[in-house]
């Protein structure tokens, strides 16, 4: 199974970017996915979460209202639509698979991550 995730880059406060996470080598569809993120000197946390059909997701309380976290079965993509960007958004993002059947917002539920992909919030 191998994620990668990209779209990340340089953007200006209140600005928007569009990260996406391409899959291969497993069933996608069978999965959820989750975004997590990790700034310098940080611990990595969850962003936002999408079930393995789409009908159900989750999102960290500081990205509520503002990041849109989607999927493409057919693509084997997932993608989470970035608004409205803060300073404290900067950070790495991952995007990963999770297999385990407690809450998605643990680490520890997900076994494949990608490499990350770096966003700057700054003006």
């Amino acid at each position: 199974v191998q994620l990668q995730a990209y779209g990340g880059g340089l953007v200006q406060p209140g600005g928007s970017l569009r990260l996406s996470c391409a899959a291969s080598g497993s069933p996608f569809s069978n999965y959820g996915m989750g975004w997590f993120r990790q700034a310098p000197g940080q611990e990595r946390e969850f962003v936002a979460y999408i079930s393995w059909g789409g009908g159900s997701t989750l999102y960290a309380d500081s990205v509520k209202g503002r990041f849109i976290i989607s999927r493409d079965n057919y693509n084997n993509a997932v993608y989470l639509q970035m608004n409205s960007l803060r300073p404290e958004d900067t950070s790495i993002y991952y995007c990963a698979r999770k297999i385990g059947t407690r809450a998605p917002i643990y680490e520890e539920e997900y076994d494949y991550w990608g490499q990350g992909t770096q966003v700057t919030v700054s003006s």
